[in-house]
């Protein structure tokens, strides 16, 4: 300890106190005048050396000094600060760092700094405040038979001793290390209002200090430690951390980034500069090893952990003991008690006594708690030495049967079980929620681990609960982790029923992933193992499951098969609720086979079972599925009115995920049906939850949307750089049919913006991928674009053999409109480039299509397109038969524009014909 000032170059600072200094009764019953000597030469050797590796606590550092500084800005320094944290966390190097810089901060103490380290956690060394304020008042100057006998009169004339350093400008900076307990540290505090103190403990004390919690390093933080520390003792040469630098980060994460064991892995690896960084690595993988090697000579993390263990009493001992049982990160105070088996009161008092600790920590939100990576180990290292095996089985079990009936109870509340009631466990569906996402990953760790802790039945039990929860909320890596353990599960118990499940799980799974090839693959074999032991129930989910998967594999035949048998067995067993599931899937398969009308008398079926049984959540995906199929019939508003209504029901369920693929589709019927400006604010609102939910395909989608209709209200740049977004995105994510339509749509932006011959590459690049992936009817619409930007650049012969092709691929697809459009524009190219009796009849079949589907917008640009040709070949009674139908069509449909350019058209095909008659 000591009193120390920063020496100058030629002689040490003075500390001269002029004439004596009277201290008033600071001994009870009598008055004393102690004379100070008249030089106090303190020197900086009292203070301990501050480490040359400091890094990564520039942010603690400066808040600290920023407390200490004389021009504080409230104009009061804040004189006592408190730094707290686990063992190891770096708390005495912090408060040595920022006393060495206070100290050579010019006017701050030049009274110098008094450094103590109390020794609070361990039992050999620890000081008393009596001990403690001796040292303290002999380095300050006061002989010892001046220094009484007392506690409360040696601190009163510590704090005179204080003051009278302050009162003289020779204000002093207090260093407290190690303080275990108010008790030992409220004695030593100054209270003269001028001298400054900082307190280190590995407790939170309630000394009136403003408090400082003190985490573990950042990742980047962490590396450099050990990056600096092998600079400082093997020089600039030893480059192990950049050379092999993501083996430093594992190093680092091992170590829980904590600076104590980072700085004695740094050592290890100074002792052997051959040594390579991975083999360390290999060392502290293994748990149960870790503490262990963590040491070396006076140092390891496990004694200073020893040292904060020796402070808890029997209860508070035996619950950190029990802590590390939970296979999650953090645990509730609920779960806890499970654990501890005692009343809430109880255990959360003993888990805030562990954080005060800093044993533990409060997590992210309130009420829970997890423990640092190292001090996990060291606690369940303890619980192995000391408690018998049998209750920490015990307490295992309480908590893995407390997780598995409240996400039982929470899974009713997501989707209605068969009798209809939902557990009172949980006030409503938000709560059950709310439990289900705040519980999301010991839930999912609890699942993982089950078979190593003996409930391997416990793995099968989260797997069939948390698959509505995981399927809702996205969560698809957490879902296949835990369906993948439940299969093996099933396999290593020979149970092919629990194996049937798991593989219908893991599949849909997969499936939303888009690794679809893979899903068939676990779907099929489910259908076969519930065909071989005969459980039509499974079978049919598993159908119905692997038709799904059949569709996005654009096998649109076979997913129809799927679906009709798997639609006769939910009829045969009475399954009403699979009723309506397979006829609705049946629907979107016949939609891909654009049978229309067919579709939409399946869905509005299923509406009506899901409306029969009170399935909300199907109802609302069925009334999407149904939009789609009344879009494709081009009845616009109905589909609006069904997307609007099934968004509805998401949104009011809080179910973001499918909310955003339902306003992808409200998005693109509110285009279709004009309404542009409603488009595009649903679109925005849906990219904006696709990306919350990190939903690339998703918000690649939503981009290729948005793009149409920014390109009908002219907003011609934002379209190309919404469609340039959606094809980026897409192709990260290997989409290659999204890829397509997205290069597909660019073309269509660039032909608009004039930007003709990037517009045709964008269209050729269309077909190529259409082509390879061998979507004939994506290939029909590339190239029935591309057409459109050939005969746009005056290339009409390459135009025609475009529109040629693209009519027989809508022909191939039953896409009678898609074969109309195709026909229509091949006759512009054929008019253009002479061969007017084929571009004649190429209108007249367009028209005859558009006739036959009663699109009166097409037939009226067949007609108006008609009427060129015609009067090229001097037909001009038809040509102005045409063109008067044409303008008398776009007049019907409020099409002003088209109207007046068959006016022109007229006008033209009347002053031809007046030509030849006077001719």
């Amino acid at each position: 300890m000591s009193d120390d000032t920063r020496p100058t170059p030629d002689a040490a600072v003075s500390n001269e106190i002029t004439g004596g200094v009277f201290f008033h009764a600071v001994i009870q019953g009598r008055d004393i005048t102690v004379q100070l000597p008249p030089q106090i030469t303190p020197a900086l050797s009292g203070l301990p050396t501050p480490s040359p590796t400091f890094v990564g606590r520039d942010e603690e550092v400066d808040t600290l000094l920023k407390s200490l500084a004389p021009d504080h800005t409230d104009g009061k320094p804040t004189l006592l600060s408190a730094v707290a944290g686990m063992a190891g966390v770096g708390k005495t190097e912090v408060a040595l760092q920022v006393a060495h810089e206070a100290l050579s901060r010019n006017g701050w103490f030049a009274g110098g700094v008094l450094f103590i380290d109390l020794f609070g956690y361990d039992t050999d060394r620890r000081l008393t405040p009596e001990q403690a304020l001796d040292g303290m008042l002999r380095a300050l100057g006061i002989p010892g038979e001046h220094i009484p006998d007392q506690l409360q009169d040696r601190s009163r004339l510590y704090r005179s001793v204080l003051a009278a350093y302050a009162e003289h400008r020779r204000r002093i900076l207090v260093v407290i290390d190690n303080a275990s307990t108010a008790g030992q540290a409220k004695p030593l505090i100054p209270g003269d209002g001028a001298t400054g103190a900082l307190v280190t403990s590995r407790h939170t004390l309630d000394i009136g200090a403003h408090l400082h919690d003190l985490d573990v390093l950042s990742p980047d933080a962490s590396v450099d430690l050990i990056r600096q520390a092998l600079y400082h003792a093997r020089g600039s040469n030893d480059t192990r951390v950049d050379d092999q630098l993501e083996q430093a980060k594992v190093v680092a994460e091992l170590c829980g980034r904590l600076p104590l064991a980072l700085q004695i892995v740094a050592a290890l690896l100074a002792d052997i500069p051959t040594r390579p960084i991975a083999s360390m690595a290999d060392d502290l993988a293994d748990a149960q090893r870790r503490l262990g090697e963590l040491r070396r000579e006076d140092r390891a993390v496990r004694a200073a952990f020893d040292l904060s263990y020796q402070h808890l009493d029997t209860e508070q001992a035996r619950l950190f003991r029990l802590l590390p049982l939970n296979p999650g990160p953090d645990i509730s105070t609920e779960s806890a008690v499970f654990l501890f088996e005692d009343g809430h009161s109880t255990t959360r008092h003993l888990l805030e006594d562990l954080a005060r600790a800093h044993l533990i920590e409060p997590g992210r939100t309130w009420d829970r708690w997890r423990l640092h990576d190292l001090i996990r180990l060291y606690a369940d290292e303890r619980g192995r030495l000391c408690d018998d095996s049998n209750q920490r089985q015990l307490a295992l079990g309480r908590l893995y049967d407390h997780y598995i009936s409240q996400t039982i109870a929470a899974d009713t509340h997501l989707e209605l079980p068969e009798d209809g009631k939902v557990s009172p466990l949980f006030a409503d569906r938000d709560a059950a929620i709310s439990w289900l996402e705040a519980e999301r990953v010991n839930l999912t760790s609890a699942a993982l681990a089950a078979s190593n802790v003996g409930r391997p039945e416990a793995c099968i039990d989260f797997s069939w609960a948390l698959n509505d929860f995981f399927d809702w909320r996205q969560y698809v890596d957490d879902w296949i982790a835990v369906a993948e353990a439940a299969l093996k599960v099933a396999r290593d118990h020979r149970s092919r029923l629990i194996e049937g499940r798991a593989l219908n799980r893991l599949g849909m799974a997969v499936g939303m992933k888009r690794r679809f090839e893979e899903a068939l693959d676990y779907h099929q074999e489910a259908v076969e193992i519930f065909r071989e032991i005969n459980e039509l129930s499974g079978e049919g989910d598993a159908l119905h499951n692997q038709g799904i998967v059949l569709v996005e594999l654009r096998r649109f035949n076979e997913a129809v098969e799927c679906h009709q048998k798997g639609l006769e067995i939910c009829r045969s067993i009475g399954d009403r609720q699979g009723e309506g599931l397979s006829l609705s899937a049946l629907g979107v398969a016949l939609r891909e086979l654009r049978r229309f009308d067919e579709c939409v008398e399946l869905q509005t079926q299923a509406i009506s079972a899901f409306r029969e049984i009170g399935d909300r959540y199907n109802e609302g995906r069925t009334l999407s599925a149904l939009g789609a199929a009344l879009a494709e019939l081009y009845r616009h508003d109905e589909a609006v009115d069904a997307f609007t209504q099934a968004a509805s029901i998401f949104h009011e369920s809080g179910d973001d995920s499918t909310e955003s693929a339902i306003l992808q589709n409200l998005g693109r019927a509110l285009h279709e049906a004009d309404r542009y400006e409603e488009a595009i604010e649903a679109l925005h609102r849906g990219i904006a939850i696709a990306r919350r939910l990190g939903d690339r395909h998703g918000e690649g989608v939503y981009c290729n949307t948005l793009g149409l209709c920014l390109r009908d209200v002219n907003r011609l740049d934002e379209a190309v750089a919404a469609h340039e977004a959606a094809r980026e995105i897409l192709q990260s994510i290997d989409d290659q049919h999204g890829e397509a339509s997205a290069w597909n749509n660019l073309g269509g932006d660039l032909r608009r913006a004039d930007r003709i011959d990037e517009s045709i590459d964008a269209h050729r690049e269309a077909a190529k991928i259409f082509g390879e992936i061998d979507d004939r009817y994506g290939l029909g619409q590339a190239l029935c674009n591309l057409g459109l930007s050939l005969l746009t650049a005056g290339r009409a012969s390459e135009a025609a053999d475009a529109e040629v092709a693209a009519a027989a691929l809508y022909g191939e697809s039953n896409d009678r409109h898609g074969e109309g459009l195709a026909r229509n524009r091949l006759g512009l190219s054929l008019t253009m480039i002479g061969r007017c009796e084929e571009a004649i009849d190429a209108h007249k079949e367009a028209l005859a299509i558009y006739g036959e589907i009663d699109d009166l917008d097409g037939r009226a640009s067949a007609l108006l397109n008609i009427g060129a040709p015609l009067w090229k070949m001097s037909r001009f009674d038809e040509s102005i038969d045409a063109f008067q139908q044409a303008a008398a069509a776009f007049k019907g449909l409020g099409n002003e524009e088209q109207a007046a350019t068959a006016l022109t058209g007229l006008a033209i095909a009347n002053n031809e014909w007046r030509v030849s008659q006077w001719s």
